[in-house]
């Protein structure tokens, strides 16, 4: 599914704005209501994964809805509709994540939590490398023709469903039974038993997605400083390289290590990367930048996920999930509409700048949070 969803995102920004004649502004409101429905859509999702103890049908649902999207994009004669198809899209991703990650949450045993979900982060972004690499390939044999390329991206979008359909499994029954039952009545009463830790965690991943918008301003980075169109997803590539080759040993050491001295070293790359992208001129400084920004993903994503399993009780995981992508949602809609107002207005740097500033500060607020005040 990545592999077909990257293969689109790839080119759909410069699609957009080239083809359709959107603005920076609406390429952000675009890309900020698709990806925050998306985290807005796991609250829900969540909860009622934890409700009903059976996590797979929400899970085929949610990749079912994104692959019968896939469509729309060739068909799209107007943004409304690259609108609709990215909205629907990020609906069936969000039905889909939150209980995928709450059913690995439920299956591996706690001393490998971090190095399952960073074994994820890193077969999703295998997908994500290959995506662009063949938007690259196909964009070369069509001439330039991307409504064709769109096309292709439907079979491989339909594989993963029939993945999900004949090869996922439900967890063991018999570790469901530890797992106290709820009515709808009581379930909002037991959010009382997360912990400060969890909702420390929970500012620090809002914080994250309001300063990291989407990665289409990238693409429109890479496209500022000299580009060719053909070229342009090597931006994502060279992104999700480092993101792949990251995101399972940044796993896989945070068990031995911790979580947190990891966020915290992601924080930084994160950092790095805004200022060389605000700073950069030519497309070297850009690639350089690109790739702290992929091991920032790298380092956060994978490890944010196993934090949110570490810091709630295995019978409210699904909500825990949910919750927390739900502020990063919203916060993502804010940022990535922010981010396009400021490159309409004020130029591309500028946006990178402001993530600067906002990367700071959640910085900062982890090291008070989790290493001044001792969160339990």
């Amino acid at each position: 599914m990545d592999l077909s969803t990257e293969l689109i995102r790839s080119l759909l920004p410069v699609y957009m704005v080239t083809v359709l004649g959107a603005s920076l502004t609406y390429v952000g409101l675009v890309e900020g209501i698709s990806e925050s429905t998306a985290q807005i859509t796991k609250i829900f999702s969540g909860t009622l994964s934890d409700f009903l103890q059976k996590r797979k049908f929400l899970v085929g649902l949610g990749y079912g809805m994104s692959a019968f999207t896939k469509p729309l994009y060739p068909l799209a004669n107007s943004i409304g509709v690259i609108l609709a198809a990215r909205f629907l899209d990020r609906i069936g991703k969000g039905i889909r994540d939150a209980p995928r990650d709450a059913l690995i949450s439920d299956i591996v045993p706690i001393e490998g939590r971090g190095a399952s979900f960073g074994l994820r982060q890193t077969l999703d972004t295998i997908g994500a490398i290959i995506g662009p690499v063949l938007a690259i390939v196909l964009l070369y044999l069509f001439s330039g023709n991307i409504r064709q390329v769109f096309w292709l991206a439907v079979i491989p979008a339909m594989i993963a469903v029939l993945v999900v359909i004949f090869a996922v499994k439900e967890p063991l029954q018999e570790k469901k039974k530890n797992y106290p039952k709820m009515q709808w009545s009581q379930f909002f009463l037991k959010v009382r038993h997360l912990k400060a830790s969890f909702w420390h965690l929970l500012l620090i991943g809002g914080l994250l997605a309001l300063a990291r918008f989407s990665e289409a301003f990238l693409i429109l980075k890479g496209q500022a400083v000299g580009l060719p169109l053909t070229w342009l997803p090597t931006i994502i590539i060279v992104m999700n390289i480092a993101y792949a080759l990251s995101a399972f040993p940044a796993g896989a050491l945070s068990d031995v290590v911790g979580r947190k001295i990891i966020i915290l070293i992601s924080m930084g790359l994160l950092i790095v990367a805004s200022l060389l992208l605000g700073l950069s001129e030519n497309i070297i400084v850009t690639m350089i930048g690109v790739i702290f920004w992929g091991l920032h993903m790298g380092l956060s994503q994978g490890l944010l996920a196993a934090f949110v399993a570490d810091t709630a009780p295995s019978h409210l995981h699904g909500f825990a999930y949910g919750i927390f992508y739900f502020v990063c949602g919203v916060n993502t809609l804010t940022g990535s509409i922010l981010a396009g107002f400021i490159g309409d207005y004020f130029g591309l740097d500028y946006l990178f700048y402001s993530s600067t500033i906002i990367s700071l500060i959640a910085l900062m607020s982890f090291v008070v949070l989790f290493y001044i005040q001792k969160t339990e």
